[in-house]
């Protein structure tokens, strides 16, 4: 790449040179010889701005060669007679060497200050991200204890509802914890694009079905109310990562409204894609919180129990856009949220049978 950036400077070196001498040539009637050499200046300045340093001094030799040759006498040779010519090819050059010289410096200021915006979201994400294990991971790391300890000093002592409720209680967090370390490598890998996708054909009301049998548990307190029309077509996605874009948006909308809230899941066909919609009616979010709805380690004002990493609604965002889609959310009239996703379309393959007729 560079060494294709630096043969485009010497091209522009050359068509530089050739443009103002062609310029020169229609102004030798009318404008006298020094305004023809800023016209050559101005080439130089160009291409310096530009290109290389390399790019710049050969654009002032070609300058200075065919200003010499064409229009400084006597003409048609490179002698020079008159010495305040040799103050003017001097200064082209010297122009040509100053401007490089600051533009490679302004390059260089301007890569550094880069490098610095670089570092600095860095740190800012690492710092989030250890605030948000540390304030999001206490409260489950501590219930752990406390009841693995109540297990382990008093389990002999405790009637067997008692055992159950704390060992299940370590489960619970124990899972939720798993999940939560999950998605951090998860969001890692898309972002870095380690993340392998494997497409496949497949069908939404497959994908609904998974996700609802695996958050049956969280969603109990929920009223979900599905709505897929029966002629949605195929979608050719990897139905582990729209299961799991899917399934965040549902856990969102259970950790974060009251029991009884309606939630329902539906879809839309448009003439390019699929359009999977989950809505809650429990209110809404402030501006405030729709403005980072989708940004990593970013909490709800009116955040529920045990809220998780900040992650769920990056992920999904991630995986909708390594599928070429996008995810968004809107407000409900009269109060709710709606979260979007799309999927894109594609033409399904053809039935052996079609082929065959064909």
């Amino acid at each position: 790449m560079r060494g294709r950036l630096q043969l485009s400077g010497y091209a522009w070196s050359i068509g530089a040179a050739a443009v103002a001498t062609l310029a020169g040539v229609a102004m030798q009637a009318r404008f006298d010889v020094v305004n023809i050499a800023m016209v050559y200046l101005l080439a130089v300045v160009i291409v310096a701005l530009r290109y290389s340093r390399g790019a710049a001094i050969a654009t002032a030799i070609l300058s200075i060669a065919a200003f010499d040759y064409l229009f400084v006498s006597p003409r048609g040779t490179f002698s020079v007679q008159d010495l305040q010519y040799l103050l003017t090819f001097a200064i082209m050059l010297a122009v040509a060497l100053i401007v490089s010289r600051l533009v490679e410096s302004v390059h260089r200021q301007a890569a550094a200050q880069a490098s610095l915006a670089i570092e600095a979201e860095t740190e800012r994400i690492r710092s989030a991200l250890l605030a948000s294990i540390s304030h999001d991971l206490r409260t489950p790391l501590a219930i752990m204890a406390g009841a693995s300890s109540s297990l382990a000093e008093s389990g002999d002592r405790l009637d067997p509802a008692e055992r159950h409720a704390l060992a299940a209680s370590v489960f619970r967090q124990a899972r939720d914890l798993s999940e939560q370390v999950a998605k951090v490598l998860q969001m890692t890998r898309l972002e870095t694009g380690a993340m392998r996708i494997e497409r496949d054909w497949t069908s939404l009301g497959e994908i609904v079905e998974s996700v609802l049998a695996r958050l049956r548990e969280r969603l109990a307190s929920h009223r979900v109310i599905i709505e897929l029309p029966d002629d949605l077509p195929l979608v050719r996605v990897d139905a582990t990562l729209v299961e799991q874009a899917l399934g965040n948006l549902l856990e969102n909308c259970a950790k974060h409204t009251p029991p009884d809230t309606v939630v329902r899941v539906r879809a839309q066909r448009r003439p390019d894609d699929v359009v999977v919609i989950v809505e809650d009616y429990a209110g809404g979010l402030s501006d405030a919180d729709f403005a980072r709805l989708f940004a990593k380690f970013h909490h709800g004002t009116a955040e529920g129990v045990g809220g998780g990493v900040g992650l769920g609604l990056a992920i999904c965002r991630a995986i909708v856009r390594v599928h070429e889609g996008q995810a968004w959310a809107e407000r409900i009239p009269g109060g709710g949220t709606a979260f979007r996703f799309t999927l894109p379309l594609e033409a399904a393959p053809a039935m052996p049978q079609e082929t065959a007729a064909g």
